[in-house]
């Protein structure tokens, strides 16, 4: 198992976060999650996401073979592995890369599961693959909101804020709710204002 490897002989990758397993007395494991095959295991020790989003892109719709992706946001040091670590690999979109070059999709070589995706500084784990014991964990990580509705290739209505691009740097399009738009569209007057002082 990996964890009786010595620091000095990892490859370097495995010392650092999201990948370095941590030491028991210092991660507190709130939720359990596998691959569909099962040999990918991690825990996560954050309650609730820090954001959690439905995202359009092409790229998620063709990486998961499905209309969009349910993505939850956590900081790279909130995930553990217990089993498979050996077994992820790695995809950059960008440049249809197998090296781990960030950002890019990690997932299991065995099944093909998607297990997240890695920012430079953030993780985007599916909760879908995490196993809730109650109904109000799993609410923790109800999206709140879609992005790169642009790129939809279904109409969701759902009365969450829809965004064209990115969340908060795009427009709000279609049943986005009016008070979301409202306040949007108060603060980027104040913005322009100010930017004209």
């Amino acid at each position: 198992m990996f964890h009786d490897q010595s620091p000095s002989v990892l490859p370097e990758w495995k010392k650092r976060a999201p990948y370095r397993i941590h030491e028991p007395e210092n991660f507190e494991p709130i939720y359990t999650a596998n691959c569909h095959c099962g040999r990918v295991k991690y825990q996560l020790s954050r309650r609730e996401p820090l954001d959690s989003k439905l995202c359009h892109c092409m790229t998620c719709q063709t990486q998961h073979g499905a209309p969009f992706q349910w993505a939850a946001i956590f900081h790279k040091t909130d995930i553990n592995f217990t089993r498979g670590h050996d077994g992820l690999e790695w995809y950059d979109p960008s440049t249809n890369s197998l090296e781990h070059n960030l950002p890019c999709k990690v997932r299991c070589s065995h099944c093909h599961s998607p297990i997240m995706d890695e920012g430079r500084n953030m993780i985007l784990i599916f909760p879908s693959l995490v196993q809730f014991e109650a109904d109000e964990d799993k609410a923790k990580f109800r999206p709140r909101c879609h992005i790169f509705y642009g790129q939809r290739v279904m109409d969701i209505r759902d009365g969450l804020p829809k965004w064209s691009g990115m969340s908060g740097e795009s427009e709000l399009i279609e049943d986005s709710p009016s008070e979301e738009v409202h306040n949007l569209t108060e603060e980027r007057k104040a913005m322009g204002e100010c930017s004209q002082k």
